[in-house]
């Protein structure tokens, strides 16, 4: 009995020769730091974009993070890493916003993302809000003392301090 070992390759093949493949150079953007207003004792922790917005005393941004124009953080908040707040967003004071949260200006009004500004949207978080890891944030306002739990889709405007969760995020209890 024989047996037979066959080599396996792994082999890329393409259309064009390679150094036809990429002729076309990209615009390359760096991350950083721009024209961002810092209140007293704030903390960054690099890498982050942050550009054209505010952050309040007191507060932490962490890794990974990007904080757009226009944007105001308050006072002795913080925001996690991973976390990303388009413009149009408004964050009170003693605010946590955890990893990965993100914020949605534009709802598609159109049918598709449009860059064109006059149809995003704007949200209002209010003090003492806690935003869970993985939560989606759309154009809403939410009032003070609200806990966001960890993967919710907030919707629709929160008016009652409580803990919300879920998708569409509903109140579990009131605080």
């Amino acid at each position: 009995m024989s047996h037979h070992v066959r080599s396996l390759t792994t082999r890329a093949y393409s259309t064009q020769p390679l150094s036809e493949s990429f002729v076309a150079k990209p615009e390359i953007r760096h991350a950083g730091i721009v024209d961002v207003r810092f209140g007293k004792n704030v903390t960054v922790v690099q890498p982050v974009n942050l550009y054209g917005c505010a952050i309040g005393d007191d507060s932490f941004v962490g890794p990974f993070v990007e904080i757009q124009k226009g944007v105001s953080i308050g006072k002795r908040c913080r925001i996690q890493s991973h976390s990303f707040i388009c413009e149009l967003v408004t964050i009170g004071d003693e605010c946590f916003i955890s990893h990965g949260a993100m914020f949605i200006n534009d709802l598609f009004a159109t049918g598709r993302p449009t860059k064109e500004s006059q149809f995003w949207r704007a949200t209002k978080v209010g003090n003492q809000v806690s935003v869970g890891t993985n939560s989606t944030i759309l154009p809403v306002t939410i009032c003070d003392q609200v806990v966001i739990g960890a993967g919710a889709v907030v919707t629709k405007d929160i008016t009652i301090p409580g803990i919300y969760a879920g998708n569409p995020a509903r109140l579990l209890r009131r605080l």
